[in-house]
């Protein structure tokens, strides 16, 4: 099972994402474009593709000039049936690359929140496990239009596209599910002037919000691991599908 991730902004990491590609024996290759820009060449070297967060918009195009092959790249993955996830700026990025609008600076929300599951979430098969709510993690200003075809899975008052789904296996989660107690630690270690600039006070309550939501949201986030990486087909197995179908 080979998977291409693309990192955004330095840093990000998998979080969740990382152990529940790890059980799978996953081989993940990284792509760190904030560093030089560079991208797959093609869909054909890779099982699935993962596009993280980070602190530009979907439409930073002049700042940052992969975007436009990035959102093509996604729409390719996912074409040709091979599982695609977009986590925060991920998933505009996969909004955009399916002819969605996006939205700047619309939709603010920092720190652990609860998110609403659809009908179509309690019956889709990666968010089925979580009920009808689950605290997670949020950080984002942006969000976008649903994508048409899509969807929609998760929502909340503040952006009502919170988790979308394309297809059998291409997903967006506004949310960041892969940030578990130890990812937000370290971005609270990374990051803490934006934080407190965007959240005031949010720092010196840490320690009493983690522990009060972290459990939660870390046990929903692996959930929400598992259930996605198990829609990985590696190639062979996944050929040998379509010619039995």
């Amino acid at each position: 099972m080979r998977v291409a991730v693309v990192e955004n902004m330095r840093n990000t990491g998998l979080g969740a994402l990382a152990r529940a590609l790890d059980e799978a024996g996953a081989h993940i290759e990284w792509f760190r474009v904030w560093q030089d820009g560079i991208l797959p060449r093609d869909i054909v070297g890779h099982d699935a593709l993962v596009v993280l967060g980070g602190e530009q918009s979907a439409l930073d195009d002049e700042t940052h000039p992969y975007l436009p092959e990035l959102a093509q790249l996604s729409r390719r993955f996912g074409d040709a049936g091979k599982p695609v996830l977009g986590i925060c700026l991920g998933s505009q990025i996969l909004a955009r690359a399916y002819g969605a609008d996006s939205h700047l600076g619309t939709a603010r929300e920092f720190g652990w929140h609860k998110i609403g599951v659809t009908a179509e979430g309690r019956a889709d098969p990666v968010l089925s496990a979580l009920g009808d709510e689950f605290t997670i993690f949020e950080w984002h200003a942006d969000t976008f239009s649903l994508p048409e075809g899509a969807v929609r899975l998760a929502t909340s008052p503040v952006a009502e596209n919170q988790a979308f789904r394309i297809g059998r296996a291409v997903y967006g989660t506004q949310f960041h599910f892969e940030a578990d107690r130890a990812v937000v630690e370290q971005w609270k270690a990374e990051f803490p002037a934006t934080i407190e600039r965007i959240a005031p006070g949010w720092l010196e309550n840490h320690a009493e919000l983690a522990a009060r939501h972290g459990g939660a949201a870390d046990a929903a986030g692996l959930a929400i691991a598992h259930a996605w990486v198990g829609l990985i087909e590696p190639e062979e197995i996944r050929l040998r599908s379509q010619v039995s179908a």
